[in-house]
């Protein structure tokens, strides 16, 4: 390389997934050529489902139209800012105004970045939960923050330790990581514990940054951290159609806040894009019109998904709760590590399972599988384990 990097680059690697994506795609090539049978790829949670028709329809209708191929607002169509804001008063019980206290994003992943970009100098401290997303960290390093870890623990229920958290050295803490239903254990998210949240970041100075995806995934009641007393005097919340709505891909995501704090997010987002392209806005306003019937659709496919996966994590030995909220299955392993059962999936059966340990060193006992997989492969994957003999 001609010129050096920028140092920021050497406290992170590619991402995870990336990477393991590109050895399972290599080993797929070499057991094609072989005339054997593909990984079967239980990792990501990439949802495999068809999005809403009305927002397929939105959006062929509206890419075929003339003036549609232009740059569109940094803030958004008013009409989709009005969606969601609909949207979170409807199944949130939350009130937003739609002209300053929502700002879409090109999918809520970009969004950790920015707030960071936004909030953090060098040196600012950052809790990070353990285990976690591990984008919190990694964009928290990008800004050369400092990462203070907290501990979630199956014990109390993968909830924060609040008297822990109380012990702890708080000075220079300016942000703090939550994200619940919980990614990756499944835990819910609880009126009690948004409540405490808001408590505890008001009283600490604290901006709490509550990741909130998949409060419609085998979750009966969706809450949101917004519907707390004084919460937008102290927090933002990231939310998705990627989950929910079956549009990861299409890249549509939002943060609601105070207005000040959206102001300065869009400080930082006005100079990275260009805005959202003008169908995929459209579209997305149609997918939030979904009504109750969508999700007991799409809930009661990931149950069926759900208990395939626990007779998977049966047959290997995994500890799990049958009731787990979200679009994963954790469990923990009874006799050695994650890493080490998910090798010898991936090896000796030829089924990818995620180790917890990317999630942080709490996690290192523990998989995750991954409940985009349609019923048919679920029963494929555990064939091959049984066959294969990678059992307890």
């Amino acid at each position: 390389m001609m010129i050096r990097p920028a140092k920021r680059t050497e406290s992170v690697q590619e991402y995870y997934f990336s990477r393991k994506l590109k050895e399972i795609a290599a080993m797929n090539a070499e057991k094609i050529a072989a005339g054997e049978d593909p990984v079967i790829n239980l990792g990501i949670g990439s949802p495999d489902g068809m999005p809403p028709m009305p927002a397929i329809d939105a959006l062929c209708m509206s890419a075929a139209q003339a003036g549609n191929h232009a740059y569109q607002p940094y803030v958004g169509l008013p009409e989709l800012r009005q969606a969601f804001a609909d949207w979170y008063e409807r199944w949130y019980g939350v009130t937003l105004d739609p002209k300053t206290e929502i700002q879409p994003l090109v999918g809520s992943k970009e969004a950790i970045l920015l707030i960071s970009m936004a909030f953090l100098d060098k040196g600012d401290k950052v809790l990070v939960p353990d285990p976690g997303y591990p984008t919190y960290s990694s964009a928290s390093r990008l800004v050369e923050a400092e990462i203070v870890t907290y501990d979630l623990c199956e014990d109390n229920g993968w909830q924060p330790d609040f008297d822990a958290l109380e012990q702890m050295d708080l000075d220079g803490v300016k942000i703090m990581w939550t994200n619940y239903p919980n990614m990756p254990t499944g835990a819910p998210a609880t009126e009690e514990l948004y409540a405490r949240l808001v408590d505890f970041g008001r009283r600490h100075g604290i901006l709490i940054c509550n990741d909130n995806p998949y409060s419609f995934i085998l979750n009966d009641r969706p809450l949101s951290i917004l519907a707390q007393e004084g919460a937008k005097e102290c927090c933002l919340e990231l939310n998705s159609l990627s989950k929910a709505h079956n549009m990861a891909g299409w890249r549509i995501g939002m943060v609601a806040a105070d207005a000040e704090v959206i102001s300065e997010i869009l400080k930082v987002k006005s100079q990275m894009d260009s805005g959202m392209y003008k169908p995929l806005q459209l579209a997305a306003i149609e997918a939030l019109k979904q009504g109750p019937e969508w999700f007991d659709e799409l809930n009661a496919e990931y149950r069926r998904r759900r208990v395939l996966a626990g007779e998977i994590f049966d047959l290997v030995g995994a500890e799990y709760d049958k009731d787990s909220s979200g679009m994963f299955l954790w469990g923990k392993i009874a006799k050695g590590s994650g890493q080490q059962v998910s090798d010898r999936l991936l090896y000796e059966a030829g089924v990818f399972i995620t180790p917890g340990f990317i999630f942080g060193r709490n996690g290192e006992d523990y998989i995750r599988i991954s409940l985009c997989a349609k019923p048919e492969t679920l029963r494929r994957a555990y064939d091959r384990i049984l066959s294969c003999g990678v059992t307890d």
